[in-house]
């Protein structure tokens, strides 16, 4: 995957990843690929909540609060991630004055 190719871009809001089945049992998709090296290379991290599952990041390049979940929660590991976009209230109240503007 290019590095150009891992930013997140202004049109997007959502990348959710899936599971994926083949002969050696099941892995993450290219999605999910994509979300572990974005909250590792790109994104900053700034709150994660009391679970310590969910967790509040801000892209540096244009600002956004993006969420790191796990929907579907009742899955095996707490499934395959999500990197939503939330707004800053709904960050301020999941995450508390952790979140600056």
């Amino acid at each position: 995957m290019s590095t150009n190719s891992l930013w997140l871009r202004p049109d997007e809001s959502s990348l959710v990843g899936a599971w994926v089945v083949s002969g050696d049992g099941m892995s993450g998709d290219a999605v999910c690929d994509r979300i572990e090296l974005l909250v590792e290379k790109e994104l900053k991290q700034l709150a994660s909540d009391q679970s310590g599952w969910d967790v509040l990041y801000r892209d540096p390049r244009d600002g956004r609060l993006w969420e790191l979940n796990y929907p579907q929660g009742e899955m095996h590991g707490g499934g395959p991630p999500a990197l939503t976009v939330v707004s800053i209230e709904n960050a301020r109240r999941k995450y508390g004055a952790k979140v600056d503007i």
